[in-house]
């Protein structure tokens, strides 16, 4: 039976239909065909075939320990400190992003604690991980390879192998026999994602599963896919450069607010012991840079903002900004227009945070409205000093959170001037913290 999915966020309707009622996207939905019948359900049921019994909640048996470090430990921290028993987890990214890269040395690290890991491709030949394992230097016996796009064949060998964790490369290229689709339509992923959360559950099995992204940017399928799944991870970057953000969307077992830190090199991908280093350059400062320290997750690291103001020359000004909300920018800059009295119609504006970083945090926004004033007045600004605060409407500072950790952070990168809100109580002694209750304040640095 035809039915169609809207790819943004799953809703499902009997007829095409140009706009989506739930998200509101525009030609959004595919034709996919519904699993009705003996012809499917049945088959995946009887492989997923269990007997489940009811049990007081309380009276559930867990065991001691019941999250496993894969011992990478950028990894472990987007997770929630590890792997667990029964997860289903999706990690995608750009082709050539590392996912591949990631997973095999994970694998790799887990076969080193005397555990069995099966590695299912549907995209490279044995020889073809054989060669890029060997590069990476990871070569194990308890690494099984299964290289099959048969569904129900990867299945079986999961049920009859029982190993440690199993990791699917990639759901796009494995599907059903049984269901007339091609492999990579919405029904193939979603059926085949249906069947691998089931036998990680059923099993108590880590599951992975590695997945590409589209032209947008999300993981190729339907949003239900991620609805399925415990965990979504996501390899960000640009692929010039060395360094890879991975980021968790969605995770049952943490927080959604965790970052991972790598590098690409030569031998894989490497942990960031220190991204305060990362994003920040300890060369002479120049106009229209300014240092903050945000916040991702549980960690704080400092941050260039990089600005360039220039007279508009074409009509309406520009707008650009790359790893900050425009939406955001545009406030700033009317924050600046009416109580700075600075006419900021007459400039292009254009930000950038150093590292290929995207940043929420809205601590950051005296740094940018600091960064942009250097830019206009071709100042440098004082070096080893910190701008952190959020800036209101009214053009007042306001305070932001944990800033013991930001300035402890700051303290042990030598830096050694702050600007923070005049509301905030923190009394160091190991840095010179200079209070401010509005942006017009920082009119004395120009």
């Amino acid at each position: 039976m035809t039915g169609y999915f809207c790819k943004e966020c799953g809703y499902e309707a009997s007829q095409w239909l140009g706009k989506c009622p739930q998200c509101a996207s525009w030609s959004s939905f595919a034709e996919t065909t519904r699993v009705t019948g003996k012809k499917g359900k049945q088959k995946e049921q009887t492989l997923l075939e269990g007997k489940a019994e009811v049990i007081p909640l309380s009276k559930v048996k867990v065991g001691e320990n019941i999250k496993c470090q894969t011992g990478i430990g950028e990894f472990d921290t987007v997770l929630g400190g590890g792997l667990v028993a029964g997860m289903s987890a999706l990690i995608g990214g750009e082709p050539g992003i590392g996912k591949s890269t990631i997973m095999i040395q994970i694998a790799y690290k887990l076969a080193q604690n005397n555990l069995q890991v099966l590695y299912a491709s549907g995209e490279e030949s044995p020889e073809q991980i054989h060669l890029r394992s060997k590069r990476l230097g990871v070569l194990s016996d308890n690494i099984l390879l299964y290289c099959a796009n048969d569904a129900e064949a990867i299945f079986m060998q999961i049920k009859t192998l029982k190993p440690d964790i199993v990791i699917i490369d990639s759901i796009q290229s494995v599907y059903l026999p049984h269901l007339d689709n091609f492999p990579g339509s919405v029904t193939q992923i979603r059926e085949c994602a249906t069947l691998f959360t089931g036998a990680a559950k059923n099993l108590s099995i880590p599951v992975f599963m590695i997945g590409h992204v589209n032209k947008e940017g999300v993981v190729a399928g339907p949003k239900i896919l991620e609805h399925i799944v415990d965990t979504v991870l996501y390899f960000e970057g640009e692929l010039s450069n060395q360094f890879k953000i991975l980021r968790t969307t969605k995770n049952r077992f943490g927080s959604t607010n965790e970052i991972g830190l790598f590098e690409m090199t030569d031998i894989g991908l490497r942990e960031v012991a220190n991204p305060s280093e990362l994003f920040i350059e300890h060369t002479k400062s120049f106009p229209g840079t300014a240092i903050s320290c945000v916040l991702e997750g549980s960690r704080a690291f400092l941050i260039e903002v990089q600005a360039l103001v220039t007279p508009t020359s074409y009509g309406n000004a520009q707008r650009v900004s790359v790893g900050f909300d425009q939406k955001r920018l545009a406030l700033l800059l009317a924050v600046i227009d009416k109580h700075l009295r600075i006419n900021m119609k007459e400039f292009d504006v254009f930000i950038n945070f150093s590292g290929g970083m995207k940043i929420i945090d809205t601590s950051a926004d005296m740094a940018i409205i600091v960064a942009i004033l250097s830019s206009i007045r071709d100042i440098t600004l004082p070096e080893k000093t910190l701008f952190i605060g959020e800036i209101g409407l009214n053009g007042d500072t306001r305070n932001v959170a944990q800033i013991d950790k930001r300035i402890k952070e700051s303290v042990k990168l030598g830096y050694q001037n702050i600007y923070l809100p005049e509301n905030i109580k923190n009394k160091s002694k190991e840095i010179n913290i200079i209070r401010i209750s509005s942006i017009k304040e920082v009119l004395g640095l120009f």
